[in-house]
């Protein structure tokens, strides 16, 4: 079997799979996102192990992975493409102070989680890092499924996330340079100064510049062009991010989004990358995230350290972001939204996991701890997420409805978004 057969049979194997877990996941009054994460699992080495069958290449583990990034960033992006500038503005207060202790909550816990076990300053510090992330598109499709993206704790979440990835990123930048017997290194402020020019010059950019090559190229007659100009400003945008911000690519995309929803053109814009993200790229994104995570390597001496990660990363994020939101001015209900929003690790964990291991910082054991801890987290968050809303709209009188969880279909009236199955 050709490579290009090879990519086609998991696509399509995966494209199924994602939509009919999504679909029962939905019927059991859960969000979508919960039946593809579970079903990636299910494909995964954890029992099927789809990408390690006999007629399957090894570089296909790596093609797989290069779609769920795609997958991501057109997630990130669509989300910044739902709020608006000024209403992120508006709620700066309340967005970095959960942001900020959203991260010192797990990385104080989890330091002390790793000293309780007895791990060294460097490892315990290292596993209190690993708690600090937050994959935030678990949440953000999570609340646009239930239509509440653009709700005061939605617009908070989204800027609490960005505040996370700033600092975490800082951290562990700090933390790998001192490591490196760099305390006194001018490097460590050259990534704050870089991180602060590249936010500062991306909304620059984006507030003078964008709107006019949107403009012009909207009138071109070029098939599918605004959506094209708009998916490389995304690009260039997630490239910048890390080239030169020193940050993550979604973070890049997320503003992308946020400065392109500022353009008239931004329904035409939104169409198109909703119809391209969620018939193929969000799904295999999901189930990525399943495929990268293997149970049969759980080691059972480490079930009790396990225990007590998972659980510290649970209260950490949720009483640190949720404790910064209701600082911020949030009421006690839209503090747990928010909390409970900033628990999920997703890929971010593992991304940071995979530093320790490569640097020595963690030993295998642990690593299989911050694994299992980044499975629960990120299988927990949205049917919490669900239930706190569920219990806001009783609250208000109002019986959560399942039309809530229909395809996707950007409406210019309302500007919102409905769940993408």
């Amino acid at each position: 079997m050709t490579t290009f057969l090879q990519l086609a049979f998991l696509i399509s194997i995966i494209l199924i799979s994602a939509k009919l877990a999504g679909y029962l996941s939905v019927r059991l009054g859960q969000p979508s996102v919960l039946g593809e994460l579970i079903v990636g699992i299910l494909l995964g080495p954890s029992l099927i192990n789809l990408l390690d069958l006999p007629f399957i290449e090894h570089s296909m583990v790596e093609t797989m992975a290069e779609f769920a990034e795609l997958g991501v960033l057109l997630l990130m992006f669509i989300a910044g493409l739902e709020l608006h500038f000024g209403e992120m503005r508006q709620n700066l207060r309340v967005a970095a102070s959960a942001g900020f202790l959203g991260v010192l909550f797990p990385i104080l816990l989890g330091w002390g989680a790793g000293l309780l076990f007895g791990m060294d300053q460097t490892t315990s510090l290292f596993l209190g890092l690993t708690l600090g992330a937050t994959s935030v598109s678990i949440s953000a499709q999570t609340l646009i499924e239930l239509k509440v993206l653009r709700s005061r704790v939605g617009l908070s979440l989204l800027g609490a996330a960005v505040f996370d990835d700033i600092l975490i990123i800082l951290f562990l930048s700090v933390f790998l340079a001192v490591q490196a017997g760099g305390e006194n290194s001018p490097g460590i402020l050259m990534i704050v100064v870089r991180m602060l020019l590249f936010i500062l010059l991306s909304i620059l950019f984006g507030l003078k510049v964008l709107p006019w090559i949107i403009r012009r190229i909207a009138r071109l007659p070029i098939s599918q062009g605004l959506l094209t100009v708009s998916l490389v400003i995304m690009f260039v945008y997630g490239i910048a991010a890390e080239v030169f911000g020193g940050m993550a690519a979604i973070t890049g995309a997320f503003l992308a989004g946020l400065m392109l929803g500022r353009c008239p053109e931004k329904e035409r814009i939104e169409s198109g990358a909703h119809a391209l993200a969620y018939s193929l790229f969000v799904p295999i994104f999901f189930v990525n995230i399943g495929l990268s995570i293997n149970l049969r390597e759980f080691r059972l001496e480490a079930l009790l350290m396990t225990l007590v990660i998972i659980l510290v990363a649970v209260a950490g994020k949720w009483l640190g972001a949720g404790w910064g939101a209701r600082l911020g001015g949030l009421a006690s209900l839209e503090a747990a939204q928010l909390g409970a929003g900033m628990i999920s690790r997703g890929e971010v964990g593992l991304i940071v996991a995979d530093v320790g291991i490569r640097e020595g910082m963690i030993l295998d054991s642990e690593f299989s701890a911050i694994v299992m801890m980044v499975l629960i987290t990120t299988l927990i968050t949205p049917p919490i997420l669900r239930a706190l809303f569920a219990r806001r709209k009783a609250e208000a009188g109002i019986k959560p409805s399942g039309a809530a969880l229909a395809e996707p279909r950007p409406e210019a009236s309302t500007n919102q978004t409905e769940e993408a199955d």
